[in-house]
Parts: structure tokens; C-alpha cells; sequence
């Protein structure tokens, strides 16, 4: 098919396959612990149905953990075979007040989807149904879609499922669409992501409560012992800390102050944090956050000395850096700080690997081909990502013949994980069309 001849099947198909989506985005199925994963049955069952549609021979299946799909189709004579990732599991929605809408009705206001999905990742599952509907029973390569049931909960069982359908799903190239482009009218192609350490630290300093009044002075309190062992984490221009963690410099975009201060949310007159250029903070370099701490709430809380306190941490690491060895390094860190003789204990939550990528060659040079004609002449920029996508790394390693691509539809305004997640539609549109001449563009480059 002609590129012209692909522009209009696109364009043809985004009505059925928006009103798809909106399906998808009606159904809850969120992984995690605690909720009812009945919906994560149907939403993988609606993503099989899609794909018969595409006449792909699907199966549903699992390792002890949630359904993920999987949906072949043979390769012409010749022709490479492509492996489509996405993932049809979502987030939880948090404080549903913060939403402006359900966040598991699709809402359209000015030009975006909003609800909980609509980016991260069903809309990446259907660029590629859209892609598949557009050359219907002309499609050029062989395809293998994976649609995992899990990965907001941390992929536990993927692993084990690559391990057992290896053979399926090996692949020339491999399409993750589960990352972004770099702003509204700019592709990009993701070439390196941060790994992942989460964790737990918690500080004891007596083995009851106290009267604040009777032993304040002398005795300290677990909330503050805890407060200045977080403290040592950064230094003071809000560098991490942490002794033996990998960083370098070298990121080739920039990011703009303003840019990232209106994305973040950032409020007036708070400063960033660290040193170097904004993309090698957040890219290339190792960050610490708290996101939680265990203590008695404000409302209620007793005139006493509070004996116990604990915060959950998580240290992205800068490609390059093992898991295994940073979390040794902020244990050691952790207990070597530990104020005035407190009890510390450290324990493991989970973690990942960084990934980087060598985007070079001709399967690379067909995903810039193609992004650049869907995007009218932009050409897409190589950037790199501060979230995590562990499994990444093991494609990498389980397929290391394959060209591996991160794409994604999301863009700086989706708010993916967060209240009030979008979809740009006219960026969706052009990622579904980028995504067609993509396998027409690797059809050709496996001829050559």
C-alpha cells in the first residue's frame, strides 16, 4: 500500500477505532492488590475479541499472575516478523475528586480523552489495532501483539510468560508502545529509560509512646530521627547523596525551565533540584523520593513521644546502574546516618533494571521514516525517559537480535497516572498513521 493509500485507510478506521477505545477505557481493570480483578479478565477479553477482528489467531494467557493476549500472524514469504507491545491494565484512579469527569467514562474536552487508560496504554493497544484495520488482509509483515495484564502492577509474572511463549513471540522488531513523544507536533523515539529501586526505612526509637512533656528534652522522637535521615539523602543543592550510585551527563535535548516547571506543576518560587542540565537530572542521573511515611495523622494525635516511624522510598537509577548493588549502597547509607543511635531497618520492596538502546540501523532508520512522514516533516528526536519500564531490559536479553523500539502516544500533558489522564486525538491519530507506514517501512527494509 501507497503511502496516500495508508493516510486514508488511517483516517477511514479512527472513528471505529476511537469508539474501541472508549470501550476499553470503560473497563476498570486495574491490577493491583485489593481490587477486583474480574475486570482485568474482561478487559483482556475485549482485547482478544479486537484482535480476531484483525484475523490473528489469539490466544489468552497467564504464569500465575493476570491474562495477557497474544495474537499471531505469519509473515508473508520473506517478510520480517513485528512484535506489538502494549498493555491493557491500568492504574488506580486515587482521590476520585481530583478527576473532573469518571475517570472510567471517556470524556472529550478540547481536543483530548480524558479517563483512566485513555494514554497509558489502551491507546497503545489501539494504535496497533488501527494499524492492523488499515491493511486489513494486506498487511506486509508478519505480527505478534502482546498485550500484557499487568505491567502497572510491576509485570511479576512476564518474565515467566516470554520464557514460556518465547518461541511465539520471537521477532525482527519489536514496537513498545508504552512511551511518549517528546511535546505536541514532535515524535520521538525513546533510547534510554531509568531502573528502579523501592523501598521501605524504618526508624525505632523506643519501644512504647512517652509523655511528650515528662521525657521531651532528653528523649528523641522516632517522626524527627526519621525526618533527618531523610535529610542526608540529598545534599544541599538536592544531588542525591547515596555513595556509589552511577550518573553521567550527556543528554542531547534540552528542556526547557519553563516547559518543565508548567508540566511538573511546578509552584512559584520553588526551585528544581540537583545540578547539570534539567534532561541529565531527570534522565541520566540518579533521583530520591519519599512517597509515603507511616506516622500518627495530625488529627488526634496524642501529646506523645512517637517510638516508631517509616517511609517508603524510590531511587531511579541512571542507565548503567545494577539494582541489586544502589540498593545495597542506600541500605548502607540508611544505617550509617541513623541519628542519635535510633534503630534502623531497611527492607525490599521491588525493583528493575535501566535500559539503554542503540537506535542505529535499518529497522531505526524506518521508525524515523516513518514518524517524520506521519508528522509532516518533523523528524523525531531521541530522548530519553526518568520512569522505569523493566521489562524493556528483558527483551533485550531474551531477544537480543531484535531492533527494539519505544514509542508511545502519550505527550507532556497526558498526566498518565495521575487524576484527569488524557489523550491528545489529533497526536493519537498521528501515531496510528506513523505506526502503518512503520511495518510498510520494515516490510521494505527486510526485502532490502
Amino acid at each position: 500500500m501507497t503511502e496516500s493509500d495508508l493516510r486514508a485507510a488511517i483516517e477511514r478506521e479512527l472513528p471505529g477505532v476511537r469508539a474501541d477505545l472508549e470501550r476499553l477505557v470503560r473497563i476498570p481493570g486495574i491490577a493491583f492488590d485489593g481490587f477486583d480483578h474480574s475486570h482485568v479478565e474482561r478487559s483482556a477479553e475485549a482485547v482478544a475479541e479486537l484482535l480476531r477482528g484483525c484475523s490473528l489467531d489469539v490466544r489468552i494467557v497467564r504464569s500465575g499472575g493476570q491474562p495477557a493476549v497474544i495474537g499471531t500472524r505469519p509473515a508473508p514469504p520473506g517478510a520480517p516478523t513485528v512484535l506489538l507491545y502494549a498493555h491493557h491494565d491500568v492504574q488506580p484512579v486515587g482521590d476520585r475528586s481530583l478527576w473532573q469527569s469518571d475517570p472510567f467514562e471517556p470524556v472529550e474536552r478540547d481536543g483530548r480523552l480524558y479517563g483512566r487508560g485513555a494514554a497509558d496504554d489502551k491507546a497503545g493497544v489501539m494504535a496497533h489495532v488501527a494499524a492492523l484495520r488499515a491493511f486489513g488482509d494486506r498487511l506486509p509483515v508478519g505480527v505478534v501483539l502482546f498485550i500484557e495484564g499487568e505491567e502497572e502492577f510491576g509485570s511479576d509474572s512476564l518474565e515467566r510468560l516470554l520464557e514460556e511463549h518465547r518461541a511465539d513471540l520471537a521477532a525482527d522488531v519489536m514496537v513498545i508502545a508504552d512511551s511518549g513523544n517528546w511535546d505536541i507536533g514532535q515524535p520521538a523515539l525513546t533510547t534510554s529509560l531509568r531502573g528502579l529501586v523501592n523501598c521501605f526505612v524504618e526508624v525505632r526509637t523506643g519501644t512504647h509512646a512517652v509523655h511528650s512533656g515528662m521525657f521531651g528534652g532528653a528523649v528523641p522522637d522516632a517522626v524527627t530521627a526519621l525526618a533527618r535521615l531523610l535529610a542526608t539523602l540529598h545534599d544541599d543543592a538536592g544531588d542525591v547523596a547515596v555513595e556509589g550510585l552511577v550518573g553521567r551527563t550527556g543528554a542531547t535535548v534540552d528542556y526547557p525551565e519553563d516547559r518543565l516547571r508548567h508540566e511538573a506543576g511546578l509552584l512559584d518560587g520553588v526551585e528544581f533540584i540537583g545540578t547539570g542540565r534539567l534532561t541529565d537530572r531527570i534522565w541520566t542521573k540518579p533521583a530520591l523520593a519519599v512517597l509515603g511515611v507511616d506516622a500518627p495523622p495530625t488529627a488526634g494525635a496524642p501529646n506523645a513521644i512517637v517510638p516508631v516511624a517509616k517511609a517508603k522510598l524510590s531511587l531511579r537509577l541512571a542507565p548503567g546502574d545494577d539494582p541489586k548493588r544502589a540498593y545495597a549502597a542506600i541500605v548502607a547509607h540508611l544505617e550509617k546516618h541513623a541519628p542519635w543511635g535510633a534503630q534502623v531497618t531497611v527492607s525490599f520492596e521491588h525493583d528493575g533494571d535501566a535500559c539503554e538502546i542503540d537506535a542505529s540501523g535499518p529497522m531505526y532508520d524506518a521508525a524515523r521514516a516513518a514518524f517524520e512522514t506521519a508528522w509532516d516533516g518533523t523528524a523525531p528526536v531521541e530522548m530519553g525517559v526518568g520512569g522505569s519500564i523493566p521489562f524493556i531490559a528483558t527483551f533485550q536479553e531474551m531477544f537480543p537480535a531484535a531492533a527494539i523500539l519505544v514509542t508511545g502516544v502519550e505527550d507532556p500533558d497526558s498526566r498518565a497516572h495521575g487524576p484527569n489522564e488524557s489523550l491528545h486525538l489529533g497526536e493519537f491519530a498521528r501515531v496510528c498513521l506513523a505506526e502503518a507506514l512503520l511495518l510498510a517501512n520494515v516490510a521494505e527494509a527486510g526485502r532490502g
